[in-house]
């Protein structure tokens, strides 16, 4: 069955960096657009950065420039580097896979950023 495990969340002071980790299997990896989603308390659910299955990148305005999506299709795996932490970048970060009418998410990952 399909499946999609993030990890790499946890508790971080403002200035550091995480690295999430999102590992498929289930599906043809490769032919998916993935994606890093992200809410916090009490919004919404954001669009963080996606990937195409040709590599092309998209992130929202406030990640721009701090945070870098990336994919290794040979490991079924899609990455979100995450460098300038602020306290507003607090939230669970879901992954998301994509490809027509098919869409499937991860079950989240909790990313904490406090002194």
């Amino acid at each position: 069955q399909v499946q999609l495990v993030e990890s790499g969340g946890g508790l971080v002071q403002p200035g550091g960096s995480l690295r999430l980790s999102c590992a498929a299997s289930g599906f043809t990896f490769s032919a998916y657009v993935m994606s890093w989603h992200r809410q916090a308390p009490g919004e919404e659910r954001e669009l963080v950065a996606l990937i195409t299955s040709a590599g092309a990148t998209s992130y929202a305005n406030s990640m721009r420039g701090r945070f870098t999506i990336s994919r290794d299709n040979a490991k079924n795996t899609v990455y979100l580097q995450m460098n300038s932490l602020k306290p507003e970048d607090t939230a669970i970060y879901y992954c998301h896979a994509r490809w027509g009418s098919k869409d499937y998410w991860g079950q989240g990952t909790q990313v904490t950023v406090s002194s």
